[in-house]
């Protein structure tokens, strides 16, 4: 199996057996391709997956301190060679995988961003409105903050997925993870409400379809489209900077265990395969909780 073929054949892996996003896929190949070029510099021009050893990868990670990219950069780059290979290893294609040896520093965890529920608070009211694309702003925000699901999984979202009887959601996670998250109350509100009067209106003469987040011309909203909407809704709230999708997801695992929830029902409702992802959390909500204590506690300071 020649070099690119094995990447061909990898990002296949992802699409149809993993279920990754585009946006993902499109990840794995480019850092897949830059360890390509890193390879023509070290080994001959005929060279096989069977070549890449250790010291080829401890050279690579040199290459790649000497470029300054940030740690979480490299992790990441890192952590898509290691899936490639031990796909390898897998199907047989290599014997050995070469990061097996592979340590990287242990250094800070970043802490991931989270809105506070006073910027919460302002984020909604920027939304208000009845026409139909007001009402698909709300559904949207109110569906990733009340949920705490992945952009990619709002996206896929169907209508059919939604069981308004028992009050929950299934949701199609990575890697074929089902799982269920509730419907709370606001959500089941503003939902219906988009249903049954903004999404006609959105759809206007398009083919049905069963996505229930559209843009407007009807069609599937994206993950961009989401990112790109959801930034819009900040600038008419007059927050200051960017936001990502992934900071309602991380505002609302910080607003559950704040407010006392266990640890392994956020893990579940956020669909972590391991506790030790979840875990970050607590490291943030104690972090708030040391600055309000040095804040507000005088023989704090």
């Amino acid at each position: 199996m020649d070099g690119q073929q094995a990447v061909l054949d990898f990002l296949q892996y992802l699409r149809v057996e993993r279920h990754y996003s585009l946006y993902t896929q499109k990840a794995y190949y480019t850092d897949l391709r830059e360890f390509q070029k890193f390879l023509a510099t070290q080994l001959p021009a005929n060279y096989s997956w069977t070549d890449v050893d250790q010291r080829v990868i401890e050279n690579y990670l040199d290459t790649l301190a000497q470029k300054d990219y940030a740690e979480k950069t490299v992790a990441r780059k890192v952590s898509s060679l290691r899936s490639f290979f031990k796909y390898l290893k897998r199907n047989q294609v290599i014997q050995q995988d070469p990061l097996e040896l592979i340590q990287l520093q242990n250094h800070q965890r970043i802490l991931p961003e989270f809105l506070y529920q006073k910027e919460i608070d302002q984020l909604f009211p920027a939304t208000a409105g009845n026409s139909p694309l007001q009402q698909r702003d709300q559904a949207l925000l109110e569906l990733l903050y009340d949920t705490g699901i992945r952009v990619s999984e709002a996206s896929d979202l169907k209508i059919a997925q939604i069981d308004w009887s028992l009050g929950v959601i299934l949701i199609h996670g990575k890697g074929k993870k089902d799982r269920y998250v509730p419907l709370g109350q606001h959500l089941r509100k503003t939902l219906k409400q988009y249903l049954q009067s903004g999404r006609p209106q959105l759809l206007g003469n398009v083919l049905p379809h069963d996505y229930l987040l559209v843009n407007s011309r009807g069609h599937r909203l994206t993950s961009r489209g989401i990112e790109y909407l959801l930034n819009k809704i900040l600038e008419r709230s007059h927050l200051n900077g960017k936001i990502h999708p992934h900071m309602l997801r991380h505002s609302f695992a910080t607003q559950m265990l704040t407010n006392g929830a266990d640890l392994r029902t956020v893990q579940e409702l956020l669909g972590h395969a391991n506790l030790s992802t979840t875990q970050i959390y607590t490291h943030l909500t104690m972090e708030h909780l040391q600055q309000d204590y040095r804040k507000y506690f005088p023989r704090a300071k």
